[in-house]
């Protein structure tokens, strides 16, 4: 045993902890409820480091566990593929691939011309992945353009989904789950009713992502949760005509029967990836991009927003193991936000960052008064989602 094992022993640190020597963490990649996502230097190369707080999981360490077990069986060229895992007295660490090629939406943006026929290209691979899941009895329950990752900048890059974080293996293929799961605009209308579900949700969640691609907005904009759920259980997919007209047919039928309110009603991924317009060959060569890129420019402002209040959450972590890393990752995501305010609806640019670190008094009072404004509108929400869950909870009980 090293020395550097004693140590750890005798500081109470688990034996896994010992890989953590292994790995150099570098910048970070994003943060979520219960902790950060790092890059990192490892034995096989480059890596992405999930770090989970326990604390911040306490009573559900089952959940991690189900991750990495899940993780380990995944063996698909469009899902991220696992490296290791390790803890710490009060972390948890799971090494995955690294997808340095950007976000779906964001590498879209940057195309040239982007058309109908790539984007049946891509869903088709989304897809794939989703039809590898589903035939394992495997639900990812949370897919949203964010978790869909170029793994390299390369122009012939694979894309690969990633955070299974609320994934879940059913029990049998036709095993229902209850717990509330998904992002909001994109989680089915069963989830968000607390009703039993299953496999159906992706292929909704999947619809509602071509739908995205092809257009730049949302099917369903409602910004209350009742008004979504009013929304979404309505069956009623809009297909405007300023937006749609040189989309063609297959397309909107696909993207139909993906939304479809019953998820009896919605085809298996299998069944799905066998539609006509899946095939490419009556998809249309008319560039999309234009108008996607306007109106996903107002979307990067408002990440902008969001990633100034990521750094906020960042620093409530209060990472206890790497403390002088914790307060350096909130001064590279703040960054990163007025980057991101700075250069919405445009690639950034080496011109673009210096002006962004000269951002005059006027531009970050902007920025604070508009985060401000979203908590409250945040705050605003949660209200009415616990109106609504109050709601469905008297009804549930009248039912019964």
């Amino acid at each position: 045993m090293s020395f550097a094992s004693v140590f750890n022993k005798l500081h109470g640190q688990p034996s896994s902890y010992d890989k953590k020597a292994l790995y150099k963490m570098g910048k970070t990649l994003g943060a979520g409820t219960y902790g950060i996502v790092r890059e990192a230097d490892g034995p096989t190369g480059k890596c992405a480091v999930k770090i989970i707080l326990k604390k911040n999981v306490k009573g559900n360490e089952q959940m991690v566990y189900d991750e990495l077990l899940l993780l380990q069986k995944l063996n698909h060229p469009h899902i991220v593929a696992f490296r290791d895992w390790f803890e710490s007295r009060d972390k948890y660490y799971i090494v995955t691939q690294l997808a340095t090629g950007g976000e779906l939406f964001d590498r879209i943006c940057d195309y040239g011309k982007f058309t109908e026929k790539d984007a049946a290209r891509i869903i088709h691979e989304v897809l794939d992945a989703v039809s590898y899941l589903h035939a394992n009895n495997i639900v990812h329950r949370d897919l949203k353009p964010e978790n869909l990752l170029y793994l390299t900048k390369d122009a012939n890059s694979s894309l690969v989904l990633a955070d299974f974080g609320i994934a879940k293996m059913l029990d049998s293929g036709d095993s229902m789950l209850n717990t509330m799961a998904g992002s909001f605009g994109y989680a089915a209308p069963e989830v968000m009713l607390k009703k039993g579900h299953g496999k159906p949700v992706d292929l909704w969640s999947l619809g509602v992502i071509t739908y995205t691609l092809l257009c730049g907005y949302s099917p369903f904009r409602s910004e209350s949760l009742p008004d979504l759920i009013d929304e979404c259980s309505s069956g009623r997919v809009v297909f405007h005509e300023r937006y749609w007209k040189e989309v063609s047919k297959d397309a909107k039928n696909f993207i139909g029967e993906l939304l479809q309110p019953n998820p009896d009603d919605r085809p298996t991924a299998e069944d799905a990836l066998n539609h006509r317009w899946l095939k490419g060959e009556t998809a249309t060569e008319h560039d999309i991009l234009p108008d996607f890129q306007r109106f996903m420019a107002k979307a990067r402002l408002r990440r902008g927003i969001e990633m100034v209040k990521l750094a906020n959450r960042i620093e409530a972590l209060k990472m206890q193991e790497e403390e002088t890393e914790s307060s350096d990752l909130s001064a590279d995501i703040g960054k990163a936000a007025i980057e991101g305010v700075t250069s919405a609806g445009k690639a950034p640019t080496d011109k673009s960052t210096n002006a962004s670190r000269r951002l005059s008094r006027a531009a970050r009072s902007a920025i604070f008064r508009e985060v401000v404004l979203a908590k409250v509108k945040e705050m605003k929400q949660e209200e009415e989602k616990k109106a609504a869950e109050k709601t469905l909870t008297e009804l549930s009980e009248k039912e019964h």
